[in-house]
């Protein structure tokens, strides 16, 4: 049985793209397929598999020696189980810049594009058989696309994306601003969650210049929801880099709406980020970063220390 999944803190894309790829396995190529999950699903994610009667994925914590898996949405070591090299990976699809690190038993399909979503590129690989595929599998693919693009709103949506998220609206019978807008209501219902689990819920952990980041970005169309915790949350910040092994967790919480983030200053090395990686002026604990929606496309590769 081959095992598909994604990165740890799965987000929407996570989780609907095993699920897309686990059916086209089984039910296309005849290959004994099942999704899982490297974590909870975030609050979006569980909404999407409510809302398309699908099933959560169970979640599993490392993977076995030559157990069979294919990997999508990452190829970071650090975003996968431990074990992950004693597996057989079989393949990897992926939208984001090629890290290094994994290894294989022997040559495998490898897909990666500059798209703005996993589910995006398995459209495409998928063709004419998406005719045989049920209407929940293409609701999921359509909330990915929505997720990762932010309703076409983040710097990292082609034309490809917005043509197959259309599409399948279309197909399915949705209205997609008004579906948009119910996935990310649900996305910024962070009220149930702890501020560690806040900084941990969409986060990936990078190294800038010998310094090691967490990198938390909360997607939100009501960011006071987020910001009204903003002192607990600076607290957890240290405790949460301390318990995980990295220098500094930076948090950003993106104003959907208002296509702008905030992000949250604790301290000079902060500050110093905010000020070399986005030419930013901070006076305070905050400072506002107008048209950063990306952590892929505009975080990432602007971060200095």
């Amino acid at each position: 049985m081959i095992k598909v999944f994604g990165h740890k803190s799965p987000d929407t894309d996570s989780t609907g793209s095993p699920i897309i790829w686990a059916w086209y396995l089984n039910q296309v190529k005849g290959e004994a397929a099942e999704p899982v999950l490297l974590g909870e699903p975030n609050t979006e994610a569980a909404f999407m598999l409510k809302r398309w009667g699908l099933e959560k994925p169970a979640i599993i914590s490392d993977v076995a020696e030559d157990e069979p898996v294919v990997i999508v949405d990452t190829n970071n070591p650090a975003e996968l189980p431990d074990a992950i090299n004693s597996a057989d990976i079989r393949a990897i699809i992926d939208h984001h810049k090629l890290v290094g690190g994994l290894e294989t038993k022997g040559p495998i399909d490898i897909r990666i594009e500059p798209l703005a979503c996993t589910a995006t590129i398995m459209w495409k690989m998928i063709g004419k058989d998406m005719a045989q595929m049920p209407e929940g599998v293409k609701g999921a693919m359509l909330s990915c696309i929505l997720s990762d693009t932010l309703e076409f709103r983040s710097p990292t949506t082609t034309q490809e994306d917005k043509a197959i998220a259309h599409a399948l609206a279309e197909e399915l019978g949705v209205d997609l601003s008004a579906y948009a807008g119910e996935m990310f209501e649900a996305k910024s219902d962070v009220s149930a969650f702890s501020d560690a689990e806040l900084l941990r819920m969409d986060s990936k952990e990078y190294e800038v210049g010998g310094t090691k980041f967490r990198v938390s970005v909360l997607e939100t169309t009501a960011p006071k929801m987020v910001l009204d915790r903003k002192a607990s949350l600076m607290e957890t910040m240290t405790t949460v880099a301390s318990e995980d092994g990295v220098d500094q967790v930076l948090l950003f919480v993106v104003d959907i709406l208002n296509e702008e983030a905030t992000m949250l200053i604790p301290n000079d090395l902060t500050k110093g980020v905010a000020e070399k990686s986005f030419g930013a002026s901070v006076e305070g604990d905050s400072v506002v970063l107008p048209g950063v929606m990306s952590r892929k496309k505009q975080i990432i590769p602007n971060l200095a220390v």
